[in-house]
């Protein structure tokens, strides 16, 4: 595997083949900018697959930094899931340094086991983004769809094919599960106006359509 340094001044292009399915990719620019920079990393949890993207925005330009996927039905337990996906926000973190990290809540089914599953791989994605005071914000499977298509019940390939006209560029059929992951970070891009921490004044993590919603909708659900 060729490796390079990795820091969000640095231009590069780097291609990583290792355990998860990655592709990573920056575009080189040849005249400096005086807008500042923001990277912002988006995540969509699951226990079978685990989808991420991360982008750096400037002014209204949106650059594609790394896009891929964490398999993980091939673990046996439960346990190395939630350890696997971890390390690799973790990792993810530590390469790109992210400001702020968007996440996909999840999203309200009939099974309480597979909700529980779902929501601890939630939490220890957003725990590696707390353990480095990275500000987090929540959106609904909807709000995300509707903010990259223009429609909440945009299906996967709707999605993907708006992406490719947002950022210009194709995207890998490889890496189709990982298209939930930009749409993420781009969907807080279109609805961040400003730093995710500022939207509350004593926690670190803000939501958009997420719990706070169905709690305020279904009071006599939560006690």
């Amino acid at each position: 595997m060729i490796s390079f340094p990795t820091h969000k001044s640095f231009p590069q292009f780097l291609f990583s083949f290792g355990v998860e399915s990655s592709l990573s990719c920056t575009m080189i620019k040849m005249q400096q900018t005086n807008a500042t920079e923001k990277v912002i990393i988006g995540v969509d949890p699951g226990t079978q697959i685990m989808g991420y993207g991360v982008i750096s925005v400037k002014g209204q330009e949106i650059t594609l930094m790394q896009y891929g996927v964490i398999h993980l039905s091939k673990y046996t337990t439960h346990e190395l899931k939630l350890k696997k996906i971890f390390e690799r926000i973790t990792q993810l973190i530590v390469d790109y340094l992210p400001d702020e990290m968007a996440i996909e809540d999840p999203f309200y089914g009939k099974n309480p086991q597979s909700m529980l599953k779902l929501g601890r791989a939630q939490g220890v994605a957003m725990a590696a983004a707390l353990a480095r005071d990275i500000p987090i914000v929540e959106y609904s499977p909807k709000k995300v769809k509707q903010s990259v298509t223009g429609s909440g019940s945009a299906s996967k390939e709707q999605v993907a094919y708006m992406l490719e006209k947002i950022l210009n560029m194709e995207l890998s059929k490889e890496f189709m599960d990982a298209t939930d992951g930009i749409a993420i970070a781009i969907c807080h891009h279109y609805h961040a106006n400003t730093p995710a921490a500022a939207s509350t004044s004593s926690s670190k993590k803000s939501k958009k359509g997420g719990w706070g919603a169905f709690v305020t909708e279904n009071p006599g659900r939560v006690k």
